[in-house]
């Protein structure tokens, strides 16, 4: 395998803001693993274009314990030597039907816990468990999570109690893992960073609900038609640049907006 003095690894890289996170990061000198449910052409091309070293995996997150397995056997047979950083981008989420909890079909329920939740926290233990037995070895170049998460993680709405929810969780385990890698010698710093309001695919879904189950549909609405919403490029942009703060961890659950 070529070596590069960045790893990156992110999820949910195949369109919106994932993927313009993803040709941001792509570098000669990073190595860049995506992990979606279909890898992307366009990127392939741009990662050739540009003589970065991209690998993609076509992985349903929705398969919590395979995604976790597969991703702690690849970074335990990694060569570090040369390596400078390891980063693991938790961007993957799933808003399902919309509406009240009750009306909310059991598997997609399950299906947003899963990729919105369950999933990030099982990569970021497999992270935390391979690259913290780098450092044990003596391997001392930064670890970094950063896990992408909403304000609908921090205020509640009506008819998105799964997506809230996962949210939420994202925000409150990242603090325990904080907690947890601030008592390791060389511990990984951990944030969970909501990234505004965003122009992508999840506002189309928002903006389509149906307004008697959903309350506050004409709120999105609103501000597309206001020029509210941020591109998905621009918002990539801001986050990359959180990601290198000189105090990034110092406070594990942040707005880009703060």
């Amino acid at each position: 395998m070529t070596k590069t003095p960045h790893l990156t690894i992110l999820t949910g890289a195949s369109r919106g803001m994932g993927l313009a996170m993803a040709q941001q990061l792509l570098s000669p000198e990073r190595h860049l693993l995506c992990i979606s449910r279909r890898a992307s052409d366009e990127l392939a091309e741009q990662a050739r274009h540009k003589g970065a070293l991209l690998t993609q995996w076509t992985q349903d997150l929705a398969d919590t314990t395979g995604s976790r397995q597969r991703l702690q056997a690849w970074l335990e047979s990694m060569d570090t030597s040369g390596m400078k950083s390891a980063t693991l981008i938790n961007n993957a989420g799933v808003i399902p039907r919309i509406g009240p909890l009750d009306d909310c079909p059991p598997d997609e329920l399950a299906n947003a816990l899963r990729v919105g939740l369950e999933a990030p926290m099982q990569l970021t233990a497999a992270f935390l468990a391979a690259t913290g037995a780098w450092v044990q070895a003596g391997w001392r170049g930064p670890r970094k999570v950063l896990n992408i998460s909403s304000g609908l993680g921090r205020s509640a709405m009506a008819a998105q109690a799964p997506y809230c929810a996962a949210k939420a969780g994202m925000d409150h385990f990242t603090r325990c893992s904080a907690l947890d890698e601030a008592q390791r010698e060389h511990g990984a710093r951990l944030v969970s960073l909501a990234p505004g309001v965003i122009d992508t695919d999840m506002q189309s879904q928002l903006r389509a609900g149906d307004p008697a189950a959903f309350p506050d549909r004409n709120r999105f609405v609103e501000l597309q038609r206001q020029g509210q919403l941020t591109s998905p490029q621009d918002a990539a942009a801001r986050l990359l640049v959180w990601l290198e703060r000189a105090d990034f961890g110092d406070k594990p659950v942040a707005d880009v907006r703060d």
